[in-house]
Order: C-alpha cells, then structure tokens, then sequence
C-alpha cells in the first residue's frame, strides 16, 4: 500500500475517461477490418492518470473534473477510492463520462488515441472557481487540455495567486492565450507538443534546449520537455540538463508514458525535493509505467520508484 504525504497536497483538474484498448499490429484502412491480438478496458484520461500516478507516488491528491452519471462515472469513483484520489467531480445527468480509443502496436508499444471527453468538456471557469479553495490549499496544481483551455487558464490564475507551485501539460497540443506562458512555473509538453506550441522541430537535444529557449521567453519558469526514449530535458535561466531515460524492462505500452512522468513529477515538487530530482523521479515513474499494459493501472508505487533509481 502507498503511504501518503499529507503534507504533500496537488491538486489535479483535468478529465477522466474509459480507457478502450485494442493491441493490433497496425491500424486498420478506412473500410478495412483487422485482426486485433489483445483488449482491455479500464481508468484514462490524462488527468485522472497523473491523479494515479501522484497518489501512487505518495502525494495527497485532490482530482477535479466532471462526470456523467453512467457506468464509466461508477468506474471513475470507484478508481479514485481505491486509489486514495479525493474526487471533486460532480456527476452531470446531461452529458456522459468520457471515453478514449487507443490503438497499442502488440511489437513496439506505440500508441494513437482519440478522446471523447464526455462530461468534462463543460467544465468552465465558473466551475474552477468552486473548486478555488482546494486549489489555494495545495503545494502543486496541475492541469492539461482535456478540458478546455480556459478551465486550465483559470486554474492558474487562482495557483498563481495563492503561491501554490504550477505545472502545465499542454496535451493535446493546441494554440493557447499567450497569458497561459506566464502562469507556468513549470510546462511539460513531449517532442510534439513542444514543436506544435513553438513551431521549432526537437530532432536533437541542441532542438531541444532550442525550443526551451522560446518558451522560457514566453514568461515560462521551466521547460521541462520529455523526448520519449532519450529522458527529458530540463531547462531554465540557471540549469539546462538533459536526463537520460531510466529503464525498468521491456517497453510494451507507451500510452500514459507522459502522465506517469508528470504525476511524478507533482508528487516529488510537493514534498520539497530539489525539480531536478523531481523531474528525475518523474522519469523514473515513466519507466516503469511503459513496461506494463494500461494507464492508470501501469503507475508504480513510490517504493518501487525508488528502488529504480536506487540502482540508476
């Protein structure tokens, strides 16, 4: 059982989905049907993972959302119990719970995915507001853009002005107010993301340090951009440091891989480690998630964490 850090509070808005996994070896042809080698169905969306991924990794984690009030909403609080998520997701009867396809390659693990976010993509700043105190009372906020942009918006403004520590997602890549950049303590995009927000390519790390550059100028604190199988980099005005990735086995599914990293991420920020060995951490969390099948479900302890980088 994960211990959890009472002092450590993060406070996640974001959106939950069902998860509906189809391992094949390609995609199918519009008008083509295939062959599928696996399936599974189980607790998405990226900010319910990164809620997991906190959880899992010790932090208190507040999770704010919307759902619908069906069968994946009783999947989604039914995860959130288990895992020791607090839920401030109240239940519409209007719209449904979202749900997501994945496509998991059965020989590399790569992924494609489309989101419905159901519920969750009501979700406003009148709603943000509500949620103003659980936010004010966290050490870290974390969001994404599962949900619309202006929720995320209004999320950090009320981080920012309460001190609390933020940390944006920016997935699914999207234009975003250039007022966002500025409310950022830390933003967390992957190599696509990255390339998409700036329109500078991240072939190399040289790429890399390139576009962390462009955001830093934005009024970003940190660029914290992941590269898939070569870590990440970590890059501010003091310190550019690129962080290998860390292995833990076999890569079998990279879907999750980025929430892993930022929950983990969260979770070490919010009990006071130096964001260098948070982002290692995160690193770590991300390792060991790809080894497993699923997202949510595939977040490691923090034991097992620390037992990975133990022998880093």
């Amino acid at each position: 059982m994960t211990t959890t850090d009472n002092s450590a509070r993060i406070a996640i808005l974001g959106i939950f989905v069902a998860d509906v996994a189809f391992l094949a070896p390609r995609l199918p042809k519009i008008g083509e049907t295939i062959a599928g080698s696996g399936f599974a169905m189980g607790p998405g969306g990226k900010g319910s993972n990164q809620a997991v991924a906190a959880a899992r990794a010790g932090g208190a984690v507040t999770f704010i959302s919307k759902i619908g009030r069906d069968t994946f909403g009783d999947m989604a609080l039914a995860a959130w119990a288990r895992e020791g998520v607090t839920a401030r997701a109240p239940q519409s009867d209007a719209a449904p719970t979202g749900a997501a396809f994945i496509y998991v390659n059965d020989q590399t693990g790569e992924n494609a995915v489309i989101v419905y976010p159901g519920a969750a993509a009501t979700l406003s700043p009148a709603d943000v507001d509500e949620a103003a105190a659980v936010i004010e009372a966290a050490r870290v906020f974390v969001t994404q853009l599962e949900q619309p942009v202006a929720a995320a918006q209004r999320g950090l403004e009320i981080a920012r002005r309460a001190g609390v520590t933020t940390i944006f997602n920016p997935a699914p890549a999207e234009p975003v107010p250039e007022a966002i950049y500025g409310l950022c303590d830390y933003i967390v995009p992957n190599e696509t993301e990255a390339a998409a927000l700036t329109g500078l390519p991240v072939d190399t790390l040289d790429d890399a340090r390139r576009v962390g550059d462009a955001l830093l100028a934005r009024g970003v604190g940190t660029a914290l951009i992941t590269l898939g199988g070569r870590g990440a980099l970590f890059h501010n005005r003091d310190r550019s440091i690129h962080l290998p990735a860390l292995s833990a086995g076999t890569v079998i599914d990279t879907t999750g891989a980025g929430d892993a990293f930022v929950g983990g991420f969260a979770a070490a920020l919010a009990r006071g480690e130096d964001p260098v060995a948070a982002a290692r951490f995160g690193g770590a969390v991300a390792g060991i998630a790809v080894t497993r099948r699923g997202t949510a479900p595939a977040m490691p302890t923090r034991a097992e964490v620390d037992a990975l980088l133990a022998k880093a």
